[in-house]
């Protein structure tokens, strides 16, 4: 997958027909509140606040939902305070794993977080035991109709962009995170629009999964975490061959 991550790649394959609206509503407005307390309710001067608004629209989230969200954040309405903490471990087959989440309940979160891996077959580490195969980038995904590689090209790299990456529907832009939004600016001064951007943990290195019956165990292991509440994003470095993608 050229440093993508193949588990977002796969959310979005299936997630059309899989998704419960009312939980992705709930994991974008904590995104929002929380970027709006760390780093105020200004979307120009607060790229993560900018990044999340933008993945609310991309959902549909109704404008009032958003607004409502940012409030909170800012302490104007009467809300849940959410901990940020990243889990780390290892699922089937050796796959390294970090688990994202805000949570009001962290021993709560980590029993439920320790019981998916060990149900699995993997476990739970300690902070820092996997997080080093990944690297910290913007990511931003476009739309192969949307534009031509040599557009994009020179919009982003003048931009400050590190690479473009073709995928099979899709380009994808990495930048360093100080870099993310001043390449989100250029896009959208320039109409071009976006799939998805947020800064994520792109894996430097991926486990292939060639055995069936090990690739639906690591699936499986990221549909459960994905689908639990306090949990905002889940990273994985492993690929999944597409004649065995096709065969599940």
């Amino acid at each position: 997958m050229s440093g993508h991550s193949k588990w977002s790649t796969i959310k979005r394959k299936k997630g059309a027909a899989d998704a419960k609206r009312g939980k992705i509503f709930t994991k974008l407005i904590k995104e929002i509140t929380v970027a709006a307390r760390i780093g105020g309710g200004d979307p120009g001067l607060n790229p993560r606040l900018r990044s999340a608004i933008a993945g609310a629209k991309s959902d549909n989230m109704p404008k009032e939902n958003i607004e409502r969200a940012i409030k909170k954040g800012l302490g104007e309405l009467e809300g849940a305070v959410y901990d940020e903490i990243t889990y780390e471990g290892y699922g089937p087959g050796g796959v390294a794993v970090l688990v994202d989440c805000m949570t009001d309940n962290k021993n709560r979160t980590v029993a439920d977080i320790r019981h998916f891996f060990a149900k699995s077959g993997g476990n739970l580490g300690e902070s820092g035991c996997v997080s080093w195969m990944f690297d910290k980038k913007g990511s931003l995904l476009v739309d192969k109709s949307a534009v031509s590689e040599d557009k994009l090209l020179d919009v982003v790299l003048d931009a400050g962009a590190e690479d473009v990456v073709e995928e099979e529907n899709e380009f994808q832009v990495i930048t360093l995170p100080d870099d993310f939004a001043t390449v989100l600016d250029v896009l959208e001064s320039e109409s071009i629009p976006l799939i998805e951007s947020s800064i994520s943990m792109i894996p430097k290195n991926v486990v292939e999964i060639t055995d069936e019956k090990v690739a639906k165990q690591v699936l499986t292991l990221l549909e459960k975490l994905e689908d639990h509440e306090d949990v905002q994003n889940v990273h994985a470095n492993f690929d999944i061959p597409d004649e065995i993608m096709e065969g599940m």
